[in-house]
């Protein structure tokens, strides 16, 4: 999987396509991604005790071909590669600048 956690991504398909957000979780099993404020839905929780029940807000993954990671040079959608240093070791860069992702 070529996205990790804290990467900005933008949602390109669904019903939240063009929401930004960071991705907080990955599932690579599933190849899935958790991206904060994105894929909301509600879950109605049952009441415990002295505690009422109550309808709570909550994401959930998304498949990570309905999301693109966001180039911050240029403000719009990249997709990642991989080049090796010198040093030989495996770095994530984005294909249209060639920079290498910071996160």
């Amino acid at each position: 999987m070529k996205l990790k956690t804290h990467d900005i991504v933008m949602v390109t398909a669904g019903k939240d396509k063009g929401k930004k957000g960071k991705i907080l979780k990955t599932f690579p099993k599933e190849n899935r991604v958790l991206v904060e404020g994105v894929n909301k839905y509600v879950k109605h929780v049952k009441k415990q005790g002295q505690r009422s029940g109550e309808k709570v807000l909550r994401e959930r993954p998304l498949p990570t071909a309905n999301v693109a990671i966001i180039n911050p040079d240029t403000n719009m959608v990249d997709r990642v590669g991989y080049i090796v240093d010198k040093a030989g070791n495996k770095v994530r860069v984005y294909k249209k600048t060639g920079k290498a992702i910071t996160a």
